[in-house]
């Protein structure tokens, strides 16, 4: 498909610059197969899910993956957003970084943050290959939990909070790795759950470390054309189970999110439609109109970025017109997009 034909115009001030307090007060935009809508809040969810329905969410952990420092020698400003780790090691190893700085960043410059030494190995674009070093021989994980900042997305415009490195942290966050959170997550709380679970819906999870390319737009006209960015992913043997018991019992899987979405897919067994097969790796999985969904029944997302892979994914999944009512809809009625902001609750369309 065309990336032009995810254009949409969105009011600044429509962008959520803050969660919803408490976290599952958000609006719920839910729409039916058949077109139907009603106007909720994700509150209510106990009420619009059926018994038996397993739920999956990404239990992916953010990482405080901000570094700010200093240019040793000039003291210029230096900052990395890390991407990931490319080679560990006891306290440092080899991480590919988004670096941006007042001069341009050269091979073997050294950068000073609080607790870490980087050196710049590498240069490829906006991305730069460096070794991280934890000083004083502790462990780099946790220096960078010291020094670090959540990153948040770029449409935040506000300053980072305190309280973002919660509020921007899912009740599911385990596996550490993400540099974006799985923002449909967000809307959950412990309360929430255990009413879930009241109703007898089961909980499952995947791992999909979210990659800072979820925000990169397309650069060419045709998203056949794209080079997705690839995102590690880990299906656990007992998701893989949870999902067979779901199909044997006739129940729906709903993912929470467009990461679990991806995984999921990314997972599906080819040798038995409906279910998926345990695993890990790298997903470059493009979602868009005209694919044939082979897992997911149900998705609880936001509302996402125009001429984004994710309103494509969203396209391909309630259908392009049906999803431009939705947001027409969403944006007549105020609704709140993006990281911090609002929910809908979609049902796959037909074959």
């Amino acid at each position: 498909m065309k990336i032009s034909d995810l254009r949409y115009e969105l009011p600044p001030e429509r962008i959520a610059q803050a969660p919803a307090s408490p976290r599952d007060a958000a609006r719920l935009f839910v729409a039916a197969a058949e077109g139907s809508a009603c106007h909720r809040a994700v509150c209510d969810l106990p009420d619009l899910v059926e018994p038996g329905t397993l739920v999956v969410v990404n239990d992916t952990r953010v990482r405080k993956a901000r570094l700010r420092g200093v240019k040793r020698g000039s003291g210029g400003a230096v900052e990395f957003l890390l991407v990931r780790p490319l080679e560990q090691r006891s306290g440092g190893g080899r991480w590919e970084c988004m670096g941006r700085a007042s001069k341009p960043l050269r091979v073997g410059a050294v950068v000073d943050f609080e607790g870490i030494e980087a050196t710049v190995l590498e240069r490829r674009g906006k991305i730069v290959i460096a070794d991280l070093v934890a000083k004083g021989g502790g462990s780099l994980e946790v220096a960078i939990e010291v020094a670090g900042e959540v990153p948040l997305p770029p449409y935040i415009t506000r300053a980072t909070r305190a309280e973002d490195a919660e509020n921007y942290q899912t009740m599911f966050a385990r596996e550490l790795g993400a540099s974006a959170a799985p923002t449909a997550s967000l809307h959950f709380t412990p309360a929430l759950v255990e009413a879930l679970r009241a109703k007898n819906v089961q909980f499952a999870a995947t791992t999909l470390h979210v990659g800072l390319g979820t925000f990169e737009s397309p650069t060419v006209e045709d998203l056949d054309d794209h080079p997705m960015h690839a995102e590690p992913y880990v299906m656990p043997r007992e998701t893989a189970d949870a999902v067979a018991e779901a199909r044997a019992r006739g129940s729906k899987v709903l993912a929470i999110g467009t990461t679990v979405v991806r995984a999921l897919e990314s997972a599906a067994d080819p040798e038995r439609p409906g279910h998926v097969r345990e695993g890990r790796g790298d997903t470059r999985l493009l979602i868009q109109p005209g694919y044939a969904f082979r897992v997911v029944d149900r998705m609880l997302t936001n509302f996402h970025l125009p001429e984004s892979t994710l309103l494509a994914l969203v396209g391909a999944f309630v259908g392009l017109e049906p999803m431009w009512r939705i947001y027409r809809e969403a944006l007549a009625a105020e609704y709140r997009f993006f990281s911090y902001g609002d929910a809908m609750l979609l049902e796959r369309k037909g074959p």
